[in-house]
């Protein structure tokens, strides 16, 4: 019971970032937002590597750190954010839900292995979910949506990189990756600054969506996720990526007041499904996992 909670409580948190994105990319901009959230999250890692007592060692690893906090934070958060300024949380979720997709297309290439027929139909129905979604929000948006949607399907991408990535890189202790490529991000993000400068001071809404966004969103949520990773195991832990648009949904339309349209339930569907498909993703044996781990 307590993992499920956690995995539920994780969703609930990434879900939130897309909110917290919407309402602060378009004042701040994308750089100073992502600035400001990666090093929010970097100084609480920080904190808790002081009370646990972990040694990062940044320099001796500095290339992989650097490689990781590219491809898995710098660059799919700055894609989102730019694309933030346009599309809706809900959309913005269902899109990062791709990330699986993206991951055993590039797995596939990189190994030069022929994908299985369940992986195929997978991919097909994540196709024409992201097909649904991005067509009805370019009718509605026009030709100002083709940009942030390509930018966060981009992002996604980029998630697919460090995922197959991280299956090659050093073996470094989980939350040690998550720390240093942190500080690696803060390092990457800064030359962007001067280039896309703050349009307008934050308020207090603004403010308190940009520490929750670094704060909760990436930090504690790292933190979240890898003791998933120990109670269930790394593929399990991965569940909440289907959970994810749900909360993007719910939370859109609660504190934004996005509608919740046809397109948006069938495009998360067919995402969700065919993510499912993809990643081999079972919820009996989740539930098998999970049962397990509170026996």
């Amino acid at each position: 019971m307590a993992s499920f909670f956690r995995l539920l409580t994780l969703a609930a948190i990434w879900g939130g970032s897309f909110l917290f994105m919407r309402i602060a990319a378009t004042p701040l901009g994308p750089a100073v937002l992502i600035e400001a959230r990666v090093a929010f999250a970097a100084v609480t890692l920080l904190a808790v590597s002081f009370y646990l007592k972990k040694n990062l060692q940044f320099v001796a690893n500095a290339r992989h750190y650097f490689i990781l906090g590219l491809f898995n934070t710098a660059l799919p958060f700055l894609l989102f954010a730019y694309s933030a300024q346009t599309l809706n949380a809900s959309s913005l979720s269902i899109l990062n839900s791709t990330a699986p997709i993206w991951g055993a297309i590039i797995g596939a290439i990189w190994t030069k292995t022929a994908l299985s027929k369940r992986v195929l139909l997978g991919l097909g129905m994540g196709i024409i979910g992201v097909s649904v979604l991005v067509g009805w929000e370019a009718a509605n948006i026009g030709e100002n949506a083709i940009l942030p949607i390509t930018a966060a399907i981009m992002a996604a991408f980029s998630y697919g990189i460090a995922s197959n990535y991280a299956k090659n890189a050093p073996k470094i202790e989980s939350f040690n990756n998550a720390h240093g490529s942190m500080w690696a991000a803060v390092l990457i993000v800064v030359p962007f600054l001067p280039f896309v400068p703050i349009r307008e001071d934050p308020n207090l809404n603004i403010a308190l969506a940009v520490f929750l966004l670094g704060v909760v969103c990436t930090g504690i949520a790292y933190l979240i996720y890898f003791r998933l990773i120990v109670d269930l195991g790394a593929s399990s832990a991965l569940s909440v990526t289907f959970l994810i648009p749900v909360f993007g949904i719910i939370w859109g339309h609660l504190f934004l007041g996005e509608e919740i349209g046809m397109n948006t339930l069938v495009g998360s569907v067919l995402v969700v499904v065919g993510t499912m498909f993809v990643t081999g993703f079972s919820p009996k044996q989740l539930l098998r996992q999970k049962a397990i781990a509170n026996s």
